[in-house]
């Protein structure tokens, strides 16, 4: 399956594109052969987990079927992006976690997953953190049972049914209810907090982060009503572009702070059950839109789009409204977006989109 990062690409071939081979065996080095769940219990604690006891059994459904989880979950293990974030965000420190490399420090981790994990007294490297395993060659059967999970967190993911199955041989698993890798955030939110008995406070927290959103937002009234175009461009390549349907959490993200997805890309999502579609660069000048966002590699290659004469022709990438970001972390916390990196990318993300929307003028 594609990565949802990038289109047409394994994952493995995600981490060769990235040039982060190294990274991914320094990450690896820094895994933990033992780990608890979180710091010890205070009163006020023990009175959350009762409540949290009181929800199971809990019944979810998912695109493979339904899972039933008994009881609270002590031992939790993710996989792919997102799930971890929301599990840290309720406060519940898993056993295991992947490894971030696309995005990822030297730690294999992320600024906001860092910050909160040493608010949960948990950080990388200490007694308290998650195990790490590399994701690399696709779903890590063997390491995730090493690590005696009671319950896997996949809400967000490419399980295919073969891999449910076989992780189901594991412990209970949480798998996407429709679409791979077409989970909102909000959504994750909610079906995790489910899962770990924490319901009320996945409530909130999708709350909380959506006001967030909101107050930040509100300080660049130009983004809205402005039509976008989120995509991927790779100058000199046969597949050149490859642009995000309305069931990715990119257009999402910017649908939600009031931009509208450009009509031609809502009337090629109409009935499509996948992240992106591909698009020919002899038609690049049909995609009409205000402003166009896309990652790149580095400064050069941003350039590279601007002088590729095909790819020059998309409306927005002639007026100068092309947000091409080449910081691999912001493109991480936009792209598989949780409630720990929506709040950590405003700051960096919004002042882009508002200076590509002031270009388009």
């Amino acid at each position: 399956m594609s990565s949802p990062l990038f289109p047409s690409t394994t994952r493995r071939g995600l981490f060769k594109t990235a040039g982060k081979a190294s990274a991914v065996f320094a990450a690896a080095a820094l895994t933990l052969t033992a780990c608890a769940t979180g710091p010890a219990a205070t009163s006020a604690d023990s009175s959350s987990s009762t409540e949290s006891s009181s929800a199971f059994p809990v019944t979810l459904k998912h695109a493979f079927g339904e899972t039933t989880i008994e009881s609270e979950p002590k031992r939790v293990v993710t996989i792919s992006w997102v799930n971890d974030d929301v599990a840290l965000a309720l406060g519940v420190v898993p056993v295991g976690v992947p490894t971030n490399v696309y995005g990822g420090n030297e730690a294999g981790s992320t600024p906001w997953k860092d910050t909160k994990l040493a608010e949960l007294d948990a950080s990388i490297g200490s007694e308290k953190a998650p195990a790490q395993f590399s994701e690399a060659d696709g779903i890590n059967f063997t390491e995730i049972a090493k690590l005696t999970p009671d319950v896997i967190l996949g809400a967000y993911s490419g399980l295919s049914e073969e891999d449910y199955k076989k992780l189901s041989e594991i412990a209970p698993v949480v798998a996407y209810p429709e679409l791979a890798y077409g989970t909102s955030w909000q959504d994750s939110t909610t079906i995790i907090g489910k899962a770990l008995g924490k319901e009320a406070e996945a409530t909130k927290l999708v709350a909380d982060t959506e006001k967030t959103i909101a107050d930040k937002v509100a300080g660049y009234p130009q983004l809205t009503g402005k039509s976008f175009i989120y995509g991927n461009l790779e100058p000199g390549s046969a597949e050149g572009i490859s642009i995000y349907t309305a069931n990715d959490n990119r257009p999402r993200f910017l649908s939600e702070i009031g931009m509208t997805l450009a009509p031609i890309v809502a009337e090629n999502s109409k009935g499509s059950k996948e992240f992106f579609i591909p698009w020919s660069t002899e038609k690049a000048n049909e995609l009409e839109s205000d402003v166009f966002v896309t990652w790149v590699a580095d400064d050069a290659a941003a350039e590279a789009i601007k002088t590729d004469p095909l790819l020059s022709q998309i409306p927005a990438v002639k007026t100068g409204a092309l947000v091409a970001d080449s910081d691999e972390s912001l493109t991480l916390s936009v792209s598989a977006s949780s409630p720990l990196s929506l709040p950590w990318s405003l700051d960096k993300f919004l002042p882009q989109l508002a200076s590509a929307v002031d270009a388009a003028k």
